[in-house]
């Protein structure tokens, strides 16, 4: 958990399924034509931001999901209970009533956030009936940490991310690199958000998001980018390739459908493109100006970037999309 969470989001997604209530938690699709729940892709949007499956446990900023759930439900949880808990918690964080003391004690206590009732109620529904996306590494650490009577006092979903992706498919093998970079952003950028507070983190964004995505394209060996419609910082301008790709993802996502990577073979080369989503958080840095944006936040955009278009967006539309290259 957190000590504060307010600004710019980027993407957010991953695969589930499986009805159960522990089990197994490498998650899994159902069947391609099972109905896509809603709070799977609000599970995405919203908590992703910060209990992202992909980050590294050193840049981890919450814990992950599945660990969540492993803490919130035992075999004698029924749904109803695990939404009314989800809901409480939510509602009113605080350290007394924690179940995940490991993670307040190493990330502190998360604030209280802005969602919707039934948004909490469709997330924790979907979380009790599917599998979430966790790591056979996170598995085995939960299974000993239960055996040993210590998980309640310990991290877990501290599981270490693969980082050596060559082997994936490509458009599997593009949206990790595009998660683990977000994840470090995200890092750095809470970070900034819990030490200053959300002006310094449109500062932190002005001058640091470049180099730190290109430390990770150094890492990945890729070129990794965002580009945008409406940008912030006249760099992530789309070209008209890009612009294409992300008027195909606004349709997506306007349909309520779930996006899937668009995948371009070159001679040597592979790009990979997915959407970047907005989520409630994201507003109070892209959102409606005296809405969601805060004058004080809208002043200090319009400081730092003159010719900003990066407002006016809503939940789940789509920002702009991540571009990665790499060798075949």
């Amino acid at each position: 958990m957190i000590k504060n969470i307010i600004t710019i989001v980027f993407i957010s997604l991953v695969f589930s399924c499986n009805n159960s209530k522990k089990g197994n938690y490498i998650s899994k699709d159902k069947e391609e034509n099972t109905p896509l729940h809603p709070g799977k892709k609000l599970m995405e949007t919203n908590c992703y931001v910060c209990h992202n499956p992909a980050a590294s446990e050193e840049d981890r900023i919450a814990p992950a999901m599945v660990a969540v759930k492993n803490h919130y439900i035992d075999s004698n949880t029924s749904k109803e209970e695990f939404i009314a808990k989800m809901q409480a918690w939510i509602k009113n964080p605080n350290k007394d009533d924690a179940k995940m003391v490991g993670s307040v004690d190493r990330f502190g206590v998360m604030p209280k956030t802005p969602y919707p009732e039934k948004t909490i109620e469709q997330i924790a529904d979907y979380m009790f009936d599917n599998d979430i996306e966790g790591s056979k590494d996170f598995e085995k650490h939960f299974n000993e940490e239960i055996g040993t009577g210590n998980a309640q006092g310990k991290e877990m979903g501290q599981e270490k991310s693969q980082t050596n992706f060559q082997n994936l498919p490509y458009a599997e093998r593009g949206l990790k690199y595009a998660l683990t970079t977000k994840a470090v952003l995200g890092k750095n950028l809470m970070g900034t958000i819990q030490k200053k507070g959300t002006l310094e983190a449109l500062s932190f964004c002005n001058v640091e998001a470049y180099p730190l995505t290109d430390s990770m394209a150094v890492v990945h060996n890729a070129t990794i980018k965002r580009a945008t419609d409406k940008p912030r910082n006249p760099q992530n301008q789309a070209n008209t390739e890009e612009l294409k790709y992300i008027k195909t993802f606004k349709e997506v996502v306007g349909n309520n459908e779930e996006p899937k990577p668009i995948v371009k073979e070159l001679d040597d080369k592979v790009q990979v493109f997915y959407p970047i989503t907005t989520n409630t958080m994201c507003l109070q840095c892209h959102g409606k100006p005296n809405e969601t944006i805060e004058k004080s936040t809208l002043t200090k955009i319009k400081n730092l970037y003159h010719t900003d278009k990066a407002i006016g967006y809503d939940v789940n539309e789509v920002r702009g999309i991540w571009s990665i290259t790499f060798d075949k």
